[in-house]
């Protein structure tokens, strides 16, 4: 079947669908069928390679399947673009401020109740492998200490130059092979377990891939900044069509985007070459994770499954992949918010495109509503089944036409908070007057080179109004401030004597040896500061000059402030 759909394209796979997918769609509505549900998510999927333009750059033929026979979401967001608050609003369905998910460390309670919790409860049997990442106490030192130092006054490279990596040969199929042992269990789980039950199952199925993999020479300390890929995935991407973003010049960067594109180790020349390279090695781990998709769908079918059962698959947030001179996340750019979101099964519409704005806290009581479980209050998210589906009940309350995303973590030097709503994208930061917003309009402005905050203020106070309706995020951001100086006060006191040496090597190391007296001196002074008060003195320290800072190694034919 699956061999059938790449051979003849989608319309001959829908026609041989259509009658169980519609005789399935009227058993929903007469009688109390469940559905079984599965999730994959993967990790850093760019949302605008599921549907055209981006998806003729990369061969994605499950995703063109999924597209096929269910609905792509052309305007799915991630709620925060960091990966532990952005799981934890999807598990939770709530924004990342209601459940205080500030950064890769703070996040979730272990006890805090998921939908797939939700879906046990009511009579489902259920499985959860591959990548969780929504609990709080995890992920490294250096991720949380440089979320908690973000407003201290100083510029330090946090990451790994970002670098390729061509592994194996033409016939090198699994390169992320942790995914692929993970994508083993389920689809064995699948095979052996889920084909025999009596009652519905729910399957999530969590993927590292198209993440960036660590940086082994930088030491143990290292981020994820090496994109790595063999012959055989290379050869899914068509070269022509990788596209060379603009770059602003350092010196009209927003302040936050710059402290990002420093910290990011982005700030050096990059040829276009590099540029180009990077883009490929990321679309072609796509391809990869992509055909782990391909393994659960073949297992779905092979067992007769398949009619039965909503796949869902989506991610916690996109990768800029050397856009606005930035690769992996943390931004509201829309390489970095924008997710995919692809459902099909019984009851959903084959091959809709849907243009309104969701989330990723919709998951939530959407698949409850598929379960037939009583969706709980207090939620954030929105069922989607009424835009899934001709035969769901009316909502009992109004879908908003806008998505929230915010971000509290590191590589950002204030809190941002992202309101889409139509053509317009706007992004507010701190208290909201300290740090200039942005604001791009997307229908002229795909590339978001032009914020146009100045020119629509109009726009601006009405798209204000409508974010602040949903959170006060000046006092937000001034809790979290809060939060991470007293985080940090207390993590520098249980290391005693231990701590100048630790603080010097953490992922800074190179940068922080350069001037160790004033960056202690400007973490002292930071932890006795308050308020707002320095806001605009800490940007305007972090601003371009005709130098993008401490040296870098140059590139051969490099092209300085863009490409």
């Amino acid at each position: 079947f699956i061999l059938m759909y790449a051979m003849y394209g989608p319309w001959l796979v829908l026609l041989t669908m259509s009658m169980s997918l519609g005789k399935y769609m009227c058993q929903n509505r007469t009688t109390n069928f469940r559905p079984n549900i599965v999730m994959v998510m993967s990790d850093a999927f760019d949302g605008r390679l599921t549907f055209d333009p981006g998806s003729r750059v990369v061969q994605l033929p499950y995703l063109n399947y999924l597209r096929e026979l269910g609905t792509v979401f052309l305007n799915a967001y991630t709620n925060s673009p960091i990966c532990c608050p952005s799981r934890a609003a999807m598990w939770s369905g709530r924004f990342a401020h209601l459940t205080e998910s500030w950064n890769n460390y703070k996040c979730l309670d272990p006890n805090a109740t998921t939908w797939m919790d939700m879906l046990q409860q009511n009579g489902y049997n259920t499985l959860s492998v591959g990548k969780l990442d929504y609990t709080s106490g995890s992920h490294s030192v250096s991720n949380r200490v440089e979320a908690w130092t973000r407003d201290v006054p100083f510029l330090l490279r946090q990451e790994g130059r970002p670098v390729t990596d061509l592994v194996g040969d033409a016939s090198t199929t699994r390169v992320m092979t942790k995914d692929w042992r993970t994508t083993g269990v389920a689809t064995q789980w699948i095979r052996h377990k889920a084909a025999a039950l009596a009652q519905p199952f729910a399957l999530y199925l969590g993927l590292n891939l198209p993440h960036p993999y660590v940086t082994d020479s930088l030491g143990p300390n290292a981020g994820g900044s090496t994109f790595r890929t063999s012959p055989y995935w290379l050869e899914k991407v068509m070269p022509e069509l990788i596209s060379v973003p603009k770059w602003l010049p350092l010196s009209d960067m927003h302040p936050v985007d710059y402290y990002s594109t420093f910290t990011k180790n982005c700030s050096g020349n990059f040829t276009e070459q590099e540029v180009r390279k990077i883009r490929a090695f990321y679309y072609a781990m796509c391809a990869e994770t992509d055909a782990m998709l391909g393994q659960v769908i073949s297992a779905l079918r092979d067992t007769d499954l398949l009619d039965t059962t909503v796949l869902l698959f989506t991610s916690d947030h996109g990768d800029l992949a050397m856009e606005h001179r930035q690769f992996y996340k943390m931004s509201m750019f829309e390489g970095s918010s924008h997710v995919p979101l692809l459902i099909m099964g019984p009851g959903v519409k084959s091959g809709l495109r849907l243009s309104q704005p969701v989330s990723l806290v919709d998951i939530y009581p959407t698949v409850l509503e598929m379960a037939g479980v009583a969706v709980p209050g207090g939620l954030s998210g929105h069922s989607l089944l009424p835009l899934l589906s001709q035969s769901a009940a009316r909502p009992t309350r109004p879908r908003p036409d806008w998505v929230l995303s915010e971000y509290h973590g590191c590589n950002a030097n204030a809190s941002t908070y992202m309101l889409r709503e139509g053509r317009w994208k706007y992004i507010t930061y701190a208290d909201g007057l300290s740090v200039p917003p942005q604001l791009f309009d997307l229908t002229v402005d795909k590339e978001e080179l032009h914020n146009v905050a100045s020119k629509f203020p109009d726009v601006c106070r009405h798209l204000d109004k409508l974010l602040r309706s949903a959170v006060d995020y000046p006092q937000v951001s001034q809790a979290i401030r809060l939060y991470n100086k007293q985080q940090f006060a207390a993590w520098r006191k249980s290391l005693g004597a231990n701590y100048t040496q630790v603080i010097a090597n953490l992922r800074w190391h190179l940068d922080w040896q350069e001037d160790v007296e004033n960056n202690e001196k400007a973490i002292d002074e930071w932890l006795m500061t308050s308020g707002f008060s320095s806001e605009k003195l800490k940007l305007s320290c972090v601003r371009p000059s005709t130098s993008p800072g401490p040296s870098f190694l140059p590139s051969r034919t490099s092209i300085p402030g863009g490409v």
